[in-house]
């Protein structure tokens, strides 16, 4: 399973890949990482089909996470999308759900809820 981590906060990034370690040894999971909106919807367009669920933060410079979602609903009305924040943004979290997000991920991350949302999604692909 192939997901796409996008956040402006490069930090995620080791933090992912340490939460995600063993999932990431075993080959059952696959994360890709972008730091722009725009650079997501770079690496979308390029590896899709094979990316399973985008979890993509709301607050970023350039591109927001909402205009993200839209681009990618545009592309693929299928493909998971999540979004997180570290605010407090009904209006953003009611605009996600608009555009039919999976979801919304408080941060920090619980990663024991985002474990068992992918585990969800990746029923419902399989």
């Amino acid at each position: 399973m192939r997901i796409l981590v996008v956040d402006d906060e490069t930090d995620v990034e080791p933090l992912f890949r340490q939460r995600f370690r063993r999932e990431i040894r075993a080959g059952s999971l696959e994360l890709l990482f972008a730091f722009t909106g725009s650079d997501a919807l770079s690496l979308f367009v390029n590896e899709r089909p094979g990316i399973v669920l985008v979890l993509s933060d709301i607050n970023m410079p350039g591109m927001n996470g909402i205009e993200l979602l839209q681009a990618i609903r545009e592309l693929d009305p299928e493909v998971a999308v999540m979004m997180m924040s570290a605010y407090d943004m009904h209006e953003y979290a009611k605009q996600a759900n608009d555009f039919r997000s999976e979801g919304f991920l408080a941060k920090p991350v619980d990663f024991g809820l985002l474990r068992s949302r992918i585990e969800q999604i990746a029923g419902r692909a399989s």
